[in-house]
């Protein structure tokens, strides 16, 4: 019912920036929550950064103070503004959202993923 395409992901140096972009099929202004996960190989998914329907984020203790994410409505997309970046960083990133009970296409849905190497 949904489908959620990442893009921006890359391969930059430590000290970098990058920008990921989530455009979503469904009107964003419905979701109860739209956030970034990663994964390093052998590691378990984790979060990196969310934003709540009323705008409240929340970001891992690991990129505070170097992620940000946002929204723009108008274009259905959602971003991961990501600076200072460690090769610690790298991972594939998913964009996730959730829509409320009140939808038909409610539910939590997941992107299929962008790489992002940091690396010399």
């Amino acid at each position: 019912q949904v489908q959620l395409v990442e893009s921006g992901g890359g391969l930059v140096q430590p000290g970098g920036s990058l920008r990921l972009s989530c455009a979503a099929s469904r009107n964003i202004l419905s979701i109860n929550v739209m956030g970034w996960y990663r994964q390093a190989p052998g590691k378990e998914r984790e979060p990196v950064a969310g934003i709540s329907g009323t705008g409240i984020t929340t970001y891992a203790d690991s990129v505070k103070g170097r992620f940000i994410i946002s929204r723009d409505n108008a274009k259905n997309t959602f971003y991961l503004e990501m600076n200072s970046l460690e090769p610690e960083d790298t991972a594939v990133y998913y964009c996730n959202v959730d829509f409320p009970a009140y939808l038909w296409y409610s539910g939590t849905y997941w992107g299929r993923g962008t790489q992002v190497t940091v690396s010399s």
